[in-house]
């Protein structure tokens, strides 16, 4: 991202550096982080929920690569959904329903 400032009548091209770049990934991971912590304390069996830890932790980890699948191939137009990609949301969606099995 290249901003253009205007300075005493000059034009002056601003890109931000690795810094302003990682503040932004920060900030996305606090505001994760934010949603996902009371989000584990609701569920957790200890607190009136009704998940494990085990179960809680499993399903994070699939809404969080569902959702990344589907902006990468939203957003990034290169891409592509292989077979082996697949084969891996398919393994996932087993992992839940052993983890889940009683």
């Amino acid at each position: 991202m290249v901003w253009a400032l205007k300075v005493q009548g000059h034009e002056v091209e601003y890109q931000p550096g690795p810094v302003c770049h990682y503040s932004d990934q920060l900030g996305i991971a606090l505001f994760e982080y934010m949603l996902q912590v009371p989000a584990n304390r609701l569920g957790f069996k200890e607190y009136g929920g009704p998940f494990s830890l085990l179960q809680l932790k499993v399903i994070q980890e699939v809404i969080t690569l569902s959702v990344f699948v589907v902006f990468l191939l939203l957003f990034f137009k290169t891409e592509t959904f292989r077979l082996n990609h697949l084969i891996g949301f398919i393994l996932l969606i087993l992992a839940v329903f052993f983890i889940f099995k009683k």
